[in-house]
């Protein structure tokens, strides 16, 4: 479980992260939206250990990650790309896994499950944006995580990588474990998600089953671009 409480963060005097509160549940799959620069990343990353807040927590299963004992073996992320150019796929994620802990046989495991056996003695600097996306879940998958936080994950798919990650993350989730989504395609996410995260200028404007953050909307996209645009905030966005 991912639970976020009172979270903030200033960058030269200006709140990018403003007493932020939600929670992703086991057994589903939590949309994370909101426009360029609106506290998502910056959030993604307290989260993650990569960055310190000045308030609030952030926690994954009662913890803040720094404090987690086996990482990769409770929380798998894809936020930045990792993988040095000149590796291959099975060499990176066989780097992972032992300086992890992890069982060697994991590697050809999350390769097959993530649609790169045949591509895993490439370089991954001759990956297209969309393989190395799939190297990136790889990669997040290789410790059985029970949570994983994805930041844009479809970006650089072809339509059929798009559905298949689509029908990966419910089946993931329908397993009894958390999924954090964060990505800029409402439709997308409208078909994934169970539940939203809305954020807007660093403040949580909206939160709630997709149904109910659509509510009174023709979708998930006008539901969104009524909450963020102009006088969003003002408008009462269900936070």
């Amino acid at each position: 479980m991912i639970d976020v409480a009172h979270l903030t963060k200033r960058r030269g005097g200006r709140a990018v992260v403003d007493d932020v509160s939600f929670t992703a549940s086991p057994g589903r799959v939590t949309g994370f939206l909101g426009p360029n620069g609106a506290g998502k990343t910056s959030t993604l990353r307290i989260l993650l250990g990569l960055d310190s807040a000045d308030g609030g927590t952030a926690l994954i299963n009662g913890v803040p990650y720094r404090r987690l004992r086996h990482p990769l073996r409770t929380v798998g992320a894809l936020l930045d790309a990792g993988a040095h150019p000149s590796r291959s796929a099975r060499a990176h994620l066989t780097w992972l896994a032992r300086s992890n802990g992890i069982p060697r046989s994991r590697v050809a495991e999350v390769l097959d499950t993530v649609g790169l056996t045949g591509a895993a003695r490439r370089r991954v600097g001759a990956f297209s944006l969309g393989m190395g996306q799939r190297l990136g879940l790889a990669a997040a998958l290789l410790g059985e995580p029970e949570v994983l936080v994805l930041d844009e994950p479809v970006n650089g798919l072809d339509a059929e990588g798009i559905r298949w990650m689509r029908r990966f993350l419910r089946d993931y989730a329908a397993a009894g474990r958390t999924v954090l989504l964060s990505s800029h395609l409402m439709g997308e996410v409208a078909e994934t998600a169970d539940d939203l995260v809305v954020i807007d200028r660093g403040r949580i404007v909206a939160r709630g089953t997709v149904a109910e953050v659509t509510a009174g909307h023709s979708s998930l996209e006008d539901a969104f671009f009524a909450l963020t645009g102009p006088g969003g905030q003002d408008a009462g966005g269900g936070a």
